[in-house]
């Protein structure tokens, strides 16, 4: 059987690389979306390892909760991403800084 300490080694492990992902790469918006997305996957893979330990349900609950939210902001960010393409022809994060008002 695998342990507690386990899922949330793996957990502590993909959060870290998300973090250095957002860090390291400052450029491109889309792995910087991609590095969130990971973020919150590994917070939710804790959520739900405690709910199973625990034997509580309102974890797998609260997951559901901030998959939703995820896949909105996936969505949104995704469309603000094609209508900055659309009108910059890029998606530098060094040449969107130019769009200060």
């Amino acid at each position: 059987m695998i342990a507690l300490s386990d899922y949330l080694t793996l957990g502590a492990v993909l959060f870290a690389l998300s973090v250095a992902g957002i860090f390291l790469n400052r450029k491109n918006v889309i792995i910087l979306l991609m590095a969130i997305e990971l973020m919150l996957l590994a917070v939710n893979m804790n959520f739900i390892a405690f709910s199973y330990f625990l034997g509580d349900t309102a974890g797998q609950v609260f997951v559901f909760f901030i998959l939703t939210v995820a896949a909105a902001e996936a969505a949104i960010g995704l469309a603000i991403l094609v209508v900055l393409f659309r009108n910059r022809r890029t998606i530098n994060v060094q040449d969107l800084d130019r769009l200060k008002g």
